[in-house]
């Protein structure tokens, strides 16, 4: 069945390589002038994002995937259990994920674009700031990537694919769509 839809599935991919060209282009190949330039395009996708959260479809939308913090709870327990349910969208804890996400990378992009306004300038602090925040990043992408392979085998699931495709399992007995 559709679970992402295009634009879901453009932003992600858009994002996942921003943040790699952007990590890149600090480690000395010769691409440090796309930095900047793929940070802008980091931060565009979020904002697009969020507002695809708000008008976007089913399983786009925060309200589908973003749940409280007793339903996280509750499926952080039953994931420790080994007995969590699938969901068709984003399971709690992955929800939380895509706004950590989406939000570190914003303050990691602003934190960057303020770097280079005359306010700003060669503040070490702010510097710092970035860089924490770009490691942070990296931190919860891996977590991320680490979350999709677990549930992924969990439930018997290519979830890369689904990001691909757009498509899921359909819903069966103890599924929560």
């Amino acid at each position: 069945m559709r679970v992402w839809d295009r634009l879901v599935r453009l932003l992600h991919w858009t994002l996942v390589g921003s943040i790699a060209l952007a990590w890149l282009s600090t480690l000395g190949l010769g691409i440090v002038k796309w930095h900047e330039p793929a940070g802008y395009v980091a931060l565009a996708v979020v904002a697009s994002r969020i507002a695809w959260g708000f008008a976007g479809g089913h399983y786009a939308r925060f309200t589908q995937f973003v749940r409280g913090a007793s339903a996280t709870a509750r499926y952080a327990r039953e994931v420790a259990a080994g007995h969590e349910p699938r969901y068709i969208g984003h399971n709690p804890l992955g929800g939380w994920m895509v706004v950590a996400l989406l939000l570190c990378v914003a303050a990691t992009a602003t934190t960057g674009w303020l770097y280079t306004t005359d306010m700003f300038w060669g503040e070490e602090w702010l510097d710092q700031l970035h860089q924490a925040l770009a490691w942070a990043v990296l931190v919860l992408a891996s977590v991320h990537v680490g979350g999709v392979v677990f549930t992924s085998i969990r439930h018997q699931e290519n979830l890369v694919s689904a990001m691909f495709t757009g498509n899921k399992r359909p819903a069966g007995g103890d599924d929560v769509a």
